[in-house]
């Protein structure tokens, strides 16, 4: 299994990807819009031994009150339906966070299931007075430093809304 940064050749099998994964197609309109308006940070897909693109895993810029602190949002990630649970997912997220810092982004958010990202020491984004733009269930909107700073150092007192890139408003 290969992870690298997605090509352009990538676009339309990532496309693919995520209309099989999801219910709608609203991640993969997600995905092409953010990349259209230039507010992809990093985009990795995992691919097989063959070049088939069995994984997507992308992350844009969000805001903290309205302020750009490097901070990035995790969203979406997917992994084809028989290649999952077998590592892919966590083997993407792993990459991002080795590239991140490396770019200068110091931490991410994170909507999605408290277990799952809990094992990448995603930690509720309330116990630091962050909160989601959107109405989401209590632990669900999480947060990680990506640094040796912690969230709190990050965030120097600062507390309040997250909001993602205007194209997340669609979903």
């Amino acid at each position: 299994m290969l992870i690298r940064t997605e090509a352009p050749a990538d676009i339309l099998a990532i496309d693919r990807l995520l209309k099989s994964v999801f219910e709608t197609e609203a991640e993969a309109d997600l995905v092409m819009t953010l990349r259209e308006n230039g507010h992809l940070t990093l985009s990795l897909v995992a691919c097989t031994d063959e070049g088939e693109v069995v994984g997507h895993l992308l992350f844009s810029p969000v805001t903290i009150e309205g302020d750009d602190l490097s901070w990035q949002g995790l969203a979406p990630l997917a992994v084809a339906k028989a290649y999952q649970g077998k590592g892919i997912a966590a083997a993407l997220v792993e990459e991002a966070f080795s590239t991140l810092p490396e770019f200068g982004y110091p931490a991410c958010v994170v909507l999605g299931d408290p277990q799952y990202y809990g094992r990448f020491q995603f930690k509720p984004a309330a116990d630091y007075g962050l909160h989601c733009q959107w109405e989401v269930p209590p632990g669900a909107f999480q947060v990680r430093s990506l640094t040796e700073y912690s969230v709190a150092e990050q965030l120097a007192g600062r507390k309040g809304l997250v909001e993602y890139c205007p194209e997340f408003n669609g979903l």
